[in-house]
């Protein structure tokens, strides 16, 4: 580490730094994190973009008796820096090393767990009518990105700041992008901000200016404060911000040091109202390659310093053939339609949006909006497929249930990073899906296996009129199975595939588990035990005749998921046992603990909670 960054080992020792030091700060903490991230990976722009946003917080505020609140908290390295935390930077995203998002049992000064996008003001506010109520007074501050701000949660929360009659700061990292570039009405809103950078001295230098008229001046200033709406508005149309409420300071430079001093300190110095500084940033300032790329470097694995090319392989992930899948079918449906919230790239939609971009739409990050939005197509005659993470779809689930299901629409979830996804953590695990689709009336949900039976999954979903179906699949590189379908028309409702036939276990998993169920079926047959495996197919309805035959024939039940167990697919199956008098088979569930999986490597992750393939044998074995 630099000679200043070593200077810094815990809380609010960046107070002593010397002001004419903080660009010398700045260069060394950009250095630290390129030089981890490149080790590590992790999300590498955001936080580059935001060094000296971080530092002037850390100036202003005292830790941890004062608060800050991250929005999303992937930009949140640099304040780990400056609480002490650099040495452990080597174990950022590593199996019980450093999170990369704020954690609270992490370290005292990470105010709230966070990972999705627009709930920072929401815990502000109630951060802070929390302190009134106790009649303390620690300055509370919330940092929110401007693409989260297209996020519905974010509205309500500033449309509730007015009524809190007491200060807190509301921090507007305005970096022009989010993963993708904004898209709809508050970007081009902010936009026209930039543009009118003058109106942040126009209140000051028109009350100077009449200070100085003998007699009239005070009396004009009182009508042209009288007006200072329509003033407004021809600086600044809709003058959003003041108009919910809050006192807007900006647009500030948010890679000069100073300059955000002195707005933080305006803000805080506001007695009974809320504020928010808005603050203009570059993703990826410092590092050439992040710069230019800034979508490419927002989460990166290992990669290259000098040439920023990350150290990957050509392997083709599931996304990859999603994302092959809809350019094919779109040609050949010309009702097919895209809805992604905010990560076109993530999901694997951007050459389809290249190729059909009036049948593509990002609605930014509002998952709740993109799935009512989807089924506004459905019913106007669309078929659309909606892809979204695992993790993220969660937020959509009354839209789910009560305009998807109810109304019996047939749009296609294209459930990405579903199961374990890992360095990310417990806020981006996709553990619970199975669950919360298990619950919804009308909706079918199907698990594929491996490349070619995600392209059999995804033909049947899109060939269903009857309602929406979900297809869940993994992140990572794709399993090839080469299992012989010339007998297979294609999926059937509700009907699994047998891939063996053996006798006293019956091994019935779902998708990405498949895989691991083989293998472990390949250690077992060296043991003289073959089991019966089973590919699920449908989670929702599963194959009930078939479970129910096998049942029947074996000894021992085994189900294997990438889910919880509450309301997951083994307890499915335990309770239609019990249902169906065959409560008396023997179950072993292989699926994880009801409880929030932390970071790590998948494969970690799954030796950590015996589900790999040497550890299910194991299990098997020790049951018999």
């Amino acid at each position: 580490m630099g000679k200043l960054l070593n200077q810094i080992v815990k809380e609010n020792d960046i107070k002593n730094i010397p002001k004419e030091d903080y660009k010398e700060l700045a260069k060394e903490i950009r250095v630290k994190l390129v030089q981890s991230i490149s080790r590590t990976g992790g999300h590498l722009a955001s936080n580059l973009g935001a060094v000296e946003l971080t530092m002037a917080l850390h100036l202003t505020l005292n830790f941890p008796e004062d608060k800050l609140v991250w929005d999303v908290g992937h930009q949140s390295y640099v304040h780990k820096i400056l609480t002490g935390r650099a040495d452990l930077f080597g174990t950022l995203r590593q199996m019980d090393g450093l999170s990369g998002f704020p954690k609270v049992k992490e370290n005292v000064c990470d105010t709230f767990d966070t990972g999705h996008s627009s709930t920072s003001i929401s815990v502000a506010l109630g951060l802070a009518k929390a302190r009134d109520l106790r009649g303390t007074d620690e300055k509370i501050f919330a940092v929110i990105g401007d693409g989260a701000l297209s996020g519905g949660m974010a509205y309500e929360a500033l449309n509730n700041a007015a009524s809190l009659h007491s200060n807190m700061v509301v921090v507007l990292n305005d970096n022009k992008m989010s993963i993708a570039p904004n898209v709809g009405g508050m970007s081009n809103y902010l936009g026209k901000i930039r543009a009118n950078r003058k109106y942040r001295n126009l209140k000051a230098n028109v009350e100077s200016a009449l200070d100085k008229i003998p007699n009239l001046g005070q009396p004009l200033a009182k009508h042209i404060k009288k007006a200072k709406n329509s003033i407004k508005q021809l600086f600044i149309p809709g003058m959003l911000f003041e108009d919910m409420g809050l006192i807007y300071i900006g647009p500030v430079d948010g890679h000069d040091t100073q300059e955000l001093l002195t707005a933080f300190e305006t803000a805080v110095s506001v007695v009974d109202q809320p504020v928010l500084v808005h603050v203009l940033t570059k993703k990826g300032k410092g590092y050439k390659p992040a710069e230019k790329k800034p979508s490419l470097f927002h989460g990166v694995g290992p990669f290259d310093i000098h040439s920023g090319i990350p150290e990957t392989g050509d392997e083709k992930s599931y996304t990859d053939v999603f994302g092959q899948w809809m350019v094919q079918k779109g040609g050949e449906m010309p009702e097919l339609v895209s809805v992604c919230a905010a990560m076109p790239d993530g999901t694997g939609v951007v050459d389809f949006a290249d190729k059909y971009p009036e049948r593509f739409f990002d609605v930014g990050i509002a998952e709740e909006h993109a799935v009512t939005f989807a089924a506004g197509l459905a019913a106007g005659g669309m078929r659309p497929v909606v892809s979204i993470y695992s993790t993220f779809l969660q937020r959509g689930y009354d839209q789910i249930l009560h305009d998807v299901c109810m109304n019996q629409l047939p749009v296609v979830f294209a459930v990405d990073r579903s199961g374990i996804v890992g360095r990310d953590g417990e806020t981006h695990q996709g553990i619970f899906d199975l669950s919360y689709f298990g619950t919804m009336p009308n909706m079918t949900v199907l698990s594929p296996m491996d490349d070619e039976d995600f392209i059999l999954a995804l033909d049947y979903a899109v060939s269903r009129q009857d309602g929406p179906v979900a297809v869940r699949y993994p992140r990572g590189n794709v399993f090839s199975c080469k299992v012989d379908r010339s007998y297979d028309d294609g999926y059937q409702m509700g009907k699994a595939e047998v891939l063996q036939e053996g006798s006293q276990v019956v091994v019935l998993a779902v998708g990405n588990m498949v895989e691991k169920a083989l293998e472990a079926a390949h250690i077992l047959a060296g043991q003289g035990i073959e089991p019966t495996v089973v590919n699920m197919r449908f989670v929702k309805p599963f194959d009930k005749e078939l479970v129910r035959r096998l049942a029947g024939e074996n000894q021992l039940i085994v189900t294997m998921e990438d889910n919880v167990y509450s309301g997951g697919f083994s307890a499915m199956i335990q309770a239609f046992l019990q249902e169906n008098g065959l409560g008396a088979v023997d179950c072993l569930p292989i699926c994880l603990p009801d409880a929030f999986i932390g970071h790590g490597a998948p494969e970690e992750l799954y030796v950590k909670y015996k589900m790999d393939a040497a550890s299910v044998a194991e299990r098997i074995m020790q049951r018999l």
